[in-house]
């Protein structure tokens, strides 16, 4: 096997100040994110899309194999098209396929079969994940870095002042149906980007976190 090649790190981002000044910063931008369910008809540029997927695209991912692809959806048939699709899975969640637990964790948040966002969002973008390259060859821990990937696309929303939600119906098949993706292409999540409509409203429960001592564990303390 060849020796692989190594560089010296080209770029060593610095803040400028020290982390955990730079750390607070950031968390005073995302602790402010929520899930948005009632979208403005605000327009989005196809460009800030491209810099979203462009950034998610910075994540890590398993031997390096990118195994994702972010399918960016703005037409009204096709928006459409998925919500029908979506709605039709989620009938059949709420009467059937959620178990009772489930369904009364779901009950603080208002949740139901209908999804007028699908519409109302300006973008729709479907994050695939990869089972195998384009080429046919194998890719590696593909369900976290795709995973990793969403969350910094997630990030970089809110860092620009977009709204987003994670929509998982489940199954999610449909969307490569819709999308005309091939069969290696697996849909992982349904992320609609726009803007808060000015009568927005989230659900007050959402809006608390664990606190640190309930979620960290720091050895030795």
């Amino acid at each position: 096997m060849p020796s692989p090649l190594f560089v010296p790190l080209p770029d060593r981002f610095d803040p400028g100040i020290p982390p955990t000044d730079a750390l607070r910063g950031f968390h005073d931008v995302l602790r402010r994110r929520r899930s948005i369910r009632d979208f403005s008809d605000r327009p989005v540029p196809r460009e800030a899309i491209k810099w979203l997927v462009r950034c998610a695209t910075t994540a890590p991912s398993g031997a390096n194999k990118q195994p994702w692809r972010f399918v960016c959806v703005a037409d009204a048939g096709l928006k459409h098209a998925i919500r029908l699709a979506a709605e039709e899975e989620e009938r059949a969640f709420y009467a059937s396929r959620a178990s009772e637990g489930w369904l009364a964790d779901l009950a603080p948040l208002g949740t139901d079969d209908h999804k007028r966002f699908l519409d109302a969002a300006p973008w729709l973008v479907v994050v695939f994940k990869l089972t195998q390259d384009d080429d046919g060859g194998r890719v590696y821990y593909a369900d976290e870095s795709v995973g990793i990937a969403v969350g910094m696309f997630l990030a970089a929303a809110q860092m620009a002042g977009l709204a987003t939600l994670t929509h998982t119906p489940s199954p999610m098949r449909f969307l490569s149906d819709v999308l005309g993706r091939p069969r290696h292409e697996r849909p992982f999540a349904l992320i609609p980007v726009g803007y808060p409509a000015a009568d927005c409203r989230v659900p007050a429960h959402a809006l608390e976190r664990k606190p640190l001592e309930q979620v960290a564990i720091f050895d030795p303390a």
